[in-house]
């Protein structure tokens, strides 16, 4: 077994799970070099393979992970997989047919690398408003373009602090050699700061992400962006709404702030809470959170920031 597909859900749409198994039922690799993992994390229905036997991939094996959390969930992932290569997706991501056998032939091919990813692309339910347009980075969607981008470390000659490549993998696809994966399961294995940084439950800290690539370049690994992977990301319409959107930026900025100072990549100072109140007071006037929805998710998205810059006792 080459490689492994993990797929962490909780509480799955039907519909959008279905896609997710479909589009791994059409993958052009040969079904005896991959198989599919999924980990049923706490949900309050298990997954009922019965009612998914139309649609289920090769070689899958429904796994129940009891302690609530995408990183819990990643974890068992990782260390049930038989494959040397981690393939991450999430339970509305459909990826394109050669997906898989892209992912072999690019490791094949950069020995350096210790995790990949590419274009992310939408499918609305609806037509969307133009206004949301800047969010959707916020909604794990993204095109860098038609060039390869690949990391060159993370510590420039020179530089105060670590750096983390923009084009970095985000979760949704993402490819890992189990011994970059290894480096952030013994990370996680001595360090409780991490498993709060990601998803858990309803919540919408979205660090997990980044600590794996920051973890995986500490310890030697580089990272790239390849266009040639696609994915499409299925997104219901509650998810571009402006009380969802301005939840989402304010955790997310808060957890990456997080992250960065962990890894001693975050060029922004530390803050007092009295500090961060100010900043959040000011940025309610420079945003105009009162005046449109993006105003107000701008806003959220500053107040998050500061609050991750909160000085730890």
């Amino acid at each position: 077994m080459e490689l492994s597909v993990v797929i962490p859900t909780h509480n799955p749409d039907a519909g959008r799970l279905r896609r997710t198994l479909q589009g791994l039922r059409r993958q052009t690799l040969s079904t005896d070099r991959w198989e599919t993992i999924l980990i049923d994390n706490a949900s309050a229905l298990p997954v009922d393979r019965a009612g998914l036997a139309d649609s289920l991939p090769p070689n899958l094996r429904i796994i129940p992970e009891p302690r609530l959390g995408l990183t819990a969930a990643r974890k068992r992932g990782f260390t049930e997989a038989r494959g040397e290569i981690l393939v991450l997706v999430d339970d509305d991501n459909a990826l394109a047919a050669d997906y898989l056998e892209q992912v072999l032939a690019l490791f094949a091919a950069h020995a350096r690398v210790g995790a990949l990813g590419g274009k992310s692309l939408p499918e609305f339910s609806h037509p969307v408003p133009a206004w949301t347009e800047e969010f959707h980075g916020l909604l794990a969607l993204r095109d860098l373009g038609d060039q390869p981008l690949l990391s060159d470390g993370l510590r420039q000659a020179g530089a105060a602090h670590n750096r983390y490549p923009l084009f970095a993998p985000i979760g949704a696809g993402m490819g890992l050699r189990r011994a970059a994966a290894e480096a952030w399961l013994r990370a996680l294995a001595v360090d409780p700061r991490r498993p709060p940084l990601d998803r858990r439950g309803e919540e919408l800290v979205s660090g997990g992400d980044n600590d794996i690539i920051l973890t995986l370049m500490d310890a030697g690994w580089e990272v790239a962006y390849f266009p040639q992977l696609s994915l499409t990301h299925l997104i219901p319409d509650e998810r571009l709404s402006a009380a969802y959107l301005a939840r989402l930026n304010r955790a997310m900025q808060k957890s990456w702030m997080q992250v960065l100072t962990l890894h001693a990549a975050n060029p922004w100072p530390a803050l007092s809470p009295a500090g961060a109140t100010v900043r959040k007071l000011k940025a309610w006037f420079t945003y105009r959170a009162w005046s449109r929805p993006a105003g107000s998710i701008r806003w959220q998205g500053a107040c998050g920031h500061f609050d991750g810059r909160v000085r730890s006792r």
